[in-house]
Formats: C-alpha cells, sequence, structure tokens
C-alpha cells in the first residue's frame, strides 16, 4: 500500500511538472512592423488601434511611417524598406518592378463621395469639361478618377486636357480662376468650391468607385511576416468593429492624435465606405470585386497613354491572411 501511494506520488509530480513546464513555455514573440502610411481618413483611422492600445492587445509592435506619397511608400515596401503601406490599389498596380511581386492583402476602404471635381460656376456637368482645363496629377489616384467619371459620362480621356499638377496646387488654381476644374479631395473639395464659388460637379459616390484603398505588402513577406499580418489584420478589424459600436470615442482619439477636430475626421471619414469584414468577403472572394477592379484599372490606364505607365501583370491578391483573420476574429 505505501509503495502504491508512493507510485501514485510520484505519477502525479510528473504530470504535474510536466504540465507546470507547458505553461512556462514561451509563446512565439511576432517581429516588429514596419507600415507606411500617407495622410488619409481611410488610413489615419488605424491611429485608433495606437490610442486604444489595440496593437499590443494583439502583440504586436507596429511603426507608422509617414509619406508625402503613395508612390513612394509602395516602392519602400518592395525594396524591403517597409513591411506593408497604405496605399490606393490604383498606385499599387503600378509600383515600380523590382525582385519581389507586390500582393494586395486588405481593403481599408472604398471612395464614396470623399474624391470629386470641382469646377468653376459656368460648369455645371461633368461634359461640360469638353475642351476644358482639368487639374489632376498623372498617374495618380486623382488621374483614376478623373479617368472614371469621363467614361461614366461616355466621354474620351482626350476630350478634356489635363494640368499635371497635384491636389493642393489644383486648388489654389481653381481659386485663381487659373483652371476650369480640378479633381481633389475633402475636405479641400468643398473648401475649394466655396473659396472658387464653384460647383462640385463629380463625387465619387455616383459610382461603384475604382478608388479603392489597400495594404500593400510583397510576396516575401506573406511567409516571413506571416503571423504578424494576420494579428495586424485582425486589429484593423478590431478598428472596424470599434468604428460601429463607438464611433464618437475612435474619432475623438484619431482627431486628437491629427491635431483636427472630431467633427472634422468624422466628415471626411463619412465619405468612405469603411473596410469591414461584408467588405472584406465581397472584395477578396473569387473574381470579386478587387478582381474586377484590376481589369477595369488596366483597361483605363491603357485608355490614356499620358499616364505614362502600364499596369503590372504580377499584382498577386491574397486571399488567405484575411480569411484567417476573419475566421478567427472575436469581438
Amino acid at each position: 500500500m505505501q509503495k502504491s501511494l508512493g507510485v501514485i506520488f510520484g505519477v502525479t509530480l510528473c504530470l504535474s511538472l510536466i504540465l507546470h513546464s507547458c505553461f512556462l513555455i514561451p509563446k512565439p514573440q511576432l517581429q516588429p512592423l514596419t507600415i507606411g502610411i500617407t495622410t488619409w481618413p481611410g488610413f489615419d483611422i488605424v491611429l485608433y488601434a495606437k490610442a486604444a492600445d489595440i496593437f499590443k492587445r494583439r502583440g504586436l509592435d507596429v511603426n507608422l511611417v509617414r509619406f508625402e506619397n503613395q508612390q513612394d511608400s509602395s516602392r519602400a515596401v518592395m525594396r524591403g524598406a517597409l513591411d506593408a503601406a497604405f496605399v490606393a490599389l490604383w498606385d499599387a498596380v503600378q509600383v515600380d518592378a523590382g525582385d519581389d511581386k507586390p500582393v494586395i492583402v486588405l481593403v481599408t476602404n472604398i471612395s464614396y463621395g470623399a474624391d470629386g471635381i470641382v469646377a468653376q460656376a459656368p460648369i455645371k456637368t461633368v461634359k461640360d469639361l469638353k475642351g476644358k482645363r482639368v487639374g489632376a496629377k498623372l498617374g495618380t489616384v486623382n488621374h483614376l478618377i478623373l479617368l472614371e467619371a469621363l467614361k461614366q459620362n461616355k466621354m474620351l480621356p482626350t476630350d478634356v486636357q489635363i494640368a499635371d499638377v497635384a491636389n493642393e496646387t489644383a486648388a489654389q488654381l481653381v481659386e485663381k480662376k487659373q483652371l476650369d476644374a480640378a479633381v481633389i479631395w475633402q475636405p479641400l473639395l468643398g473648401e475649394t468650391a466655396k473659396k472658387a464659388q464653384g460647383n462640385i460637379i463629380y463625387t465619387t459616390k455616383e459610382v461603384d468607385s475604382l478608388v479603392i484603398d489597400t495594404l500593400l505588402t510583397r510576396k516575401a513577406n506573406i511567409q516571413a511576416k506571416k503571423a504578424e499580418l494576420i494579428q495586424f489584420l485582425s486589429a484593423w478589424l478590431d478598428i472596424m468593429y470599434a468604428v460601429q459600436t463607438k464611433p464618437a470615442e475612435v474619432y475623438e482619439k484619431v482627431a486628437q492624435l491629427l491635431k483636427q477636430s472630431p467633427a472634422s475626421f468624422a466628415s471626411d471619414y463619412a465619405g468612405l465606405k469603411k473596410g469591414d469584414i461584408p467588405m472584406q468577403k465581397r472584395m477578396f472572394q473569387d473574381q470579386g470585386r478587387l478582381q474586377q477592379g484590376l481589369e477595369q484599372m488596366s483597361q483605363l490606364l491603357q485608355s490614356d497613354k499620358r499616364a505614362g505607365r502600364l499596369p503590372r501583370q504580377d499584382l498577386e491578391i491574397n486571399r488567405e491572411l484575411i480569411t484567417t483573420a476573419i475566421e478567427g476574429w472575436k469581438s
């Protein structure tokens, strides 16, 4: 009997030690992520994850690096200086060639009124732009918006003259009456219309817009930083849930970091369709909106040689990471 008790005690002790040792095994530590970002409400919403410790709870160390334009941040991803970047699909499809392939893993938003065309008072419709000078930086999203508007109104790219100027410059030139119209985004779009006493003759609310914003990475990172990217996408879903359930808190925290008013940021963000779970499913399903968008962008790029670039044919849409994030996500 005593021997039996000793055996039982010994087995129990071994099991206890084994179980205890299992709990002492450290979880694999996630590597840091460096993400490029440009100023845009659909991207800036990610700042809430910093303010509300969402990244921390997901075990992530995320460094957000500001860029002036998405062409530069896209290049930095392909050269290995960034793990990923928030960029428009239009910029992703034109990113410089490199040793790796560009990959889209997330849709952050679709423009739904946040971008548009402002014109001088006599111009009332897009059709009235025929023969006019329109400000839009060639090859950028502004150029895409113009091509999208022209196609919607059964016009050719050559029906308008394009002044190859950036967003802020275009707005100033419209105010000075030196341009007939310009493609710009909110809040500058509404401000320029008031200052120039002109008209907003088109916004992306009129179409299922190709102004689709995304998270871009490169093929090598799909395996090298798979766990980190999945957690980042899970954090993004956390943010979208917070926007749905407590928008005032989200807008206040993000606006504070951007040094603007919560009402102003809320107004800017209202011009977007947010990248929540239903949107991800629509975008990433087989032959979904992302694939359709790529094909339509390719056609638009080729329709106007002034863009100066041909679309990349090797850009990949990765469904695995966002699908994994959605399946494992809990509010």
